[in-house]
């Protein structure tokens, strides 16, 4: 610093420190940001009959319930029929669904269940049935000794057995506490040796039959599931599966045998394992949230292993997934089941911790995120976002318009509750919304919503704010509600308000503009974007900057009633302001970052505004060294004096 400033500086830090407290009282913030002025919502889409009102007739050989208008299972994929016309619209394939009331029955089909033959469906779209079809065979042709034998362990496996390993270093306690087995182990030597049947009881022991550890645990794995076939929908689109469509599609050799020969019974559309693997690990996901965004990307891997396998195309897959959230959240809803989610909660958190030997909520959080990637295969973040990301849609073609505004399916937000319980419901479907993927891809697109849902990104909180956001957040009632992180990037107007004793890190490039303003608790700056591209205004709680720094893109206002705390970093400064800094006292506590090492005269710009600086903090600490604080028009220094 050249002399001149540096008296500059000085003759500023004179002068505040004369400054009577008369003058002090002067000092006036910034208004705290408007924002919108109003909250987003998202409210359910009002022309199409909920899922989860009307679960129960998702059901097969009911004359009354075999129509794409009476069948909840067939409505919701209802969108399959822009790439398909089954051979007849009825739930029928193989059976007959006798007369019933005043429903006349229902004849089994002619549909052979083999592609190009005079009975099969018609093709809609040529261009999204070759590019599904094409995934397959690619995939197929590429796998590895790995690859076919995760795919001959998710075929033959119970699904529930397969799924437990998204809960890495928790698994052994789920597996032992809801006393699960399985006779399937490995890959068998050659197709002739190949074990078609699991003999162990895939989801463990329910409460009914003793298991007094996570009995219940089981109970609502079981419930989650009920009236969730995938056979209505089967048997209404009657589509084949993929190595029935191409013999270049490679079936994994020892899965040969597991080939139905009687195709008019074996659709495709939609995987039933994709879909009982996704339902259970929902389900584990609301018990766990610890493990959410793992047990999700587990799913998906269940999807991808039955393409792996030959069995299944994306088509397929796209199904299973939309089918089970649905029914998943019908399940969860359902007002008989309200004290079964409590229970079994309570006691899946028990046990597990007990039996980890770990504190509660978060000593079970620490340790389910403690394994490295050699221990545990869903433990980088970044690498399930970035397998998930293509396989949301599988890359098909969009038939629609891209630019539709996405819809949450009633009821939706019940999948969200245990992740984000800090949030009223209304919030968690705004968090739906806001990272739901856009419109246009096939199958996906349906007037509910349920195949647009990213239930990856949701568990990082929101992706937009398209109206102010105010996040109260009581750390005595632990968990989540105690401490989060939000890792999307959020864009929009609207403005976030940070209240109660609970701390928030945002942890994304955020570029939303309505401004920040924290009143109570924590809010955690992880990014140097973290805390937007509005104003930040620090009315009570603690602000939390990393040596990474904090830019602002409009003012920063503090009041006397909040703080801040800062790492410094070597170079830089800490917090850079695009506008004004207004400090009406307050503390400002400091630390050292990993790359600091001061000596006595290094000097450190902590705030840097782009118009000016006014006021001042009632108190700077850093632990260990004697400071002076040097206060310019547009900044803020720290000199260390020993």
């Amino acid at each position: 610093m050249n002399s001149r400033l540096l008296f500059s500086f000085t003759a500023s830090l004179m002068l505040a420190s004369a400054l009577t407290p008369a003058f002090a009282e002067m000092i006036t913030l910034a208004p705290m940001p408007a924002g919108l002025g109003k909250a987003d919502s998202a409210a359910p889409p009002s022309d199409v009959p909920a899922y989860v009102d009307t679960g129960a007739s998702n059901q097969r050989g009911d004359a009354c319930l075999s129509t794409l208008e009476t069948n909840a299972g067939v409505r919701l994929l209802s969108g399959f029929l822009d790439l398909w016309t089954p051979r007849s619209a009825f739930v029928d394939a193989d059976q007959d669904a006798p007369a019933k009331d005043a429903c006349p029955a229902v004849a089994k089909s002619d549909w052979d269940g083999v592609p190009h033959s005079p009975t099969d469906g018609t093709m809609k779209h040529p261009e999204v049935h070759a590019a599904n079809l094409a995934y397959v065979v690619k995939t197929t042709r590429a796998n590895t000794a790995q690859d076919d034998l995760e795919a001959y362990l998710d075929d033959r496996r119970g699904k529930s057995v397969s799924i437990t390993d998204g809960l890495g270093p928790l698994a052994d306690a789920w597996r032992k506490g809801v006393q699960q087995t399985t006779t399937i182990s490995g890959m068998p030597a050659d197709a002739t040796s190949v074990k078609y049947d699991d003999k162990g009881n895939n989801r463990g022991v329910g409460s009914k039959d003793g298991n007094e550890a996570m009995g219940k645990a089981v109970d609502l794995v079981k419930a989650g599931s009920e009236d969730g076939s995938t056979e209505p929908a089967k048997r209404y689109y009657k589509y084949a599966r993929p190595y029935r469509w191409s013999e270049d599609v490679r079936v994994v050799p020892q899965l040969e045998q597991a080939k139905s020969t009687k195709p008019a019974g074996d659709g495709g559309f939609p995987s039933g394992h994709t879909a009982e693997a996704w339902r259970d690990a929902l389900v584990m996901a609301y018990l766990v949230p610890q493990r959410y965004q793992e047990m999700v990307t587990r799913a998906v891997v269940m999807g991808e292993n039955r393409i792996r396998a030959g069995m299944h195309q994306p088509f397929d897959v796209l199904g299973g997934r939309m089918q089970a959230m649905a029914v998943v959240a019908y399940n969860l809803n359902r007002a008989d089941y309200a004290a079964l989610k409590a229970d079994a909660y309570q006691q899946t958190q028990s046990f597990m911790a007990k039996e980890t030997g770990t504190a509660g909520f978060d000593g079970l959080m620490a340790l389910g995120q403690s394994a490295p990637r050699s221990a545990d295969r869903f433990a980088d973040r970044g690498e399930n976002a970035a397998f998930i990301a293509p396989r949301l849609t599988y890359g098909l073609p969009t038939i629609s318009a891209t630019d539709m505004p996405p819809v949450v399916p009633k009821g939706a937000e019940v999948l969200l509750e245990t992740r984000l319980p800090y949030l009223t419901g209304e919030q968690r479907r705004v968090v739906l919304k806001s990272t739901a993927i856009s419109s246009g891809f096939p199958i996906l697109s349906d007037a509910e919503g349920w195949g647009r849902l990213n239930l990856f990104a949701a568990a990082d909180g929101y992706g937009s704010f398209a109206g102010d956001v105010t996040v109260r957040m009581d750390a005595s009632k632990g968990g989540f509600n105690a401490a989060d992180s939000w890792k999307n990037d959020i864009s929009g107007a609207g403005k976030l308000t940070k209240q109660g004793t609970g701390s928030l890190t945002l942890a994304g490039r955020n570029a939303f503009t309505g401004g920040l303003v924290l009143e109570e608790g924590t809010a955690i700056a992880s990014t140097p974007t973290a805390f937007g591209a509005g104003d930040v205004y620090i009315a009570g709680g603690r602000a939390v900057v990393s040596d990474a720094g904090l830019k602002v893109g409009g003012n920063l206002s503090l009041a006397a009633t909040g703080g801040i705390d800062m790492r410094l970093a070597a170079d830089g400064a800490a917090i850079t302001v695009a506008k004004d800094t207004v400090l009406a006292g307050g503390k400002l506590t400091l630390s050292l970052g990993g790359d600091a090492k001061p000596s006595a005269g290094q000097e450190f710009t902590l705030i840097r505004a782009g118009h000016h600086l006014s006021g001042r903090f009632d108190e700077i600490t850093l632990d260990g060294y004697k400071i002076t604080p040097v206060y310019g028009d547009d900044r803020l220094v720290l000199r260390i004096d020993g």
